[in-house]
């Protein structure tokens, strides 16, 4: 019984920037991975007639894929790459690991700066 309690103490949340960000990491990987893994299938589709292609293409052209580009992909893309430089840099340097909830905060106000006007720009220019 000391193994199960042990266990859900081990997947229980605890709070604070570091699993935060620690799930927010996994699941924008998850995430690209995933799209990733739709645009092989895709490319592979070319094998098939054109008719299969070319509806596959039609999901690709609507408004909800877009927006899913936008507000997922980009989302995602941009957040693990900040969150890996953030990483990196824990990694590297020893003491950076004692400040690495201001690392996270400095992260999210870079990203934030970076991902507010260019989504911004990409919405603009998909209307």
């Amino acid at each position: 019984m000391a193994a199960i309690g042990n266990m859900f103490r081990a997947v229980t949340y605890r709070g604070g920037e570091g699993q935060i960000a620690w799930i927010l990491h996994r699941v924008s990987g998850v995430g690209v991975f995933l799209f990733l893994a739709g645009h092989i299938v895709n490319v592979f589709l070319m094998w098939f007639p054109p008719d299969v292609f070319n509806s596959a293409l039609v999901l690709y052209h609507g408004v909800l894929f877009k927006l899913l580009s936008i507000f997922g992909l980009y989302f995602g893309l941009l957040y693990h790459a900040l969150n890996g430089i953030r990483v990196i840099v824990v990694d590297v340097w020893p003491t950076a690991g004692r400040r690495q909830a201001l690392l996270w905060r400095v992260q999210m106000v870079v990203f934030v700066l970076i991902y507010v006007p260019s989504a911004g720009v990409l919405l603009a220019r998909m209307f």
